[in-house]
């Protein structure tokens, strides 16, 4: 069998070719590092009754003060406030930024969660999903046509005061259950979201 070299001009084309090859990755990695993102859908839990992106922008507009005078339901403020900046263990405000909606409300089964597993999800965990599925709403997104796909949920969140106040009732072994941890740990939350919209791509909690 005889063997033939390509002529100059066939390993020009191919030469060509391969060029053109590269340089469309190269374009697609590119445009994957540089690609702007588009922000099609919101929703939001603020303090002062800012619960949708319309009573937030509108809190803006007003210039209104979101806080408030310590709610005794969180704590009481008599206990801790010392006008004193330099008392030690006190506070020197009366006033913060707390949320006007209950977060007792949480609409377990809907989001395939039984009641007695709610009563241990971190309130962060359940406001997140509230809020994906009002974000997913707002931006006319059916959450059934993301399932199987690779989307990705990525999520900052802080703080396990909630696990923290669980941690008291650990003095009573039987009130101890795998709930407790799976509730409060912070790198739960976006998996909550990508199990419940059944999507595949990226899961991140970034404290």
């Amino acid at each position: 069998m005889e063997l033939t070299q390509p002529s100059e001009g066939q390993a020009l084309k191919r030469a060509l070719v391969a060029v053109k090859d590269m340089r469309a990755k190269l374009d697609a990695a590119t445009q994957a590092r540089t690609e702007p993102i588009a922000i099609v859908g919101v929703a939001c839990r603020f303090p002062g009754g800012a619960d949708t992106p319309e009573a937030y922008w509108q809190l803006l507009r007003d210039g209104r003060d979101a806080s408030i005078e310590i709610p005794p339901s969180r704590w009481d403020v008599d206990a801790y406030y010392d006008p004193d900046t330099e008392a030690p263990g006190k506070m020197h405000t009366r006033r913060g930024c707390f949320l006007s909606g209950p977060v007792d409300t949480f609409d377990a089964k809907f989001f395939g969660i039984t009641p007695r597993e709610a009563e241990y999800v971190d309130p962060q965990h359940r406001l997140l999903l509230e809020v994906a599925w009002e974000a997913l709403e707002n931006g006319g997104i059916a959450p059934t046509s993301l399932m199987g796909t690779k989307t990705g949920v990525y999520v900052g969140l802080s703080a396990v005061d909630y696990l923290d106040l669980q941690k008291t009732l650990g003095e009573d072994l039987n009130q101890v259950n795998p709930y407790m941890g799976l509730g409060g740990a912070t790198s739960i939350a976006a998996g909550r979201v990508s199990y419940f919209l059944g999507v595949h791509g990226p899961t991140v909690t970034l404290d």
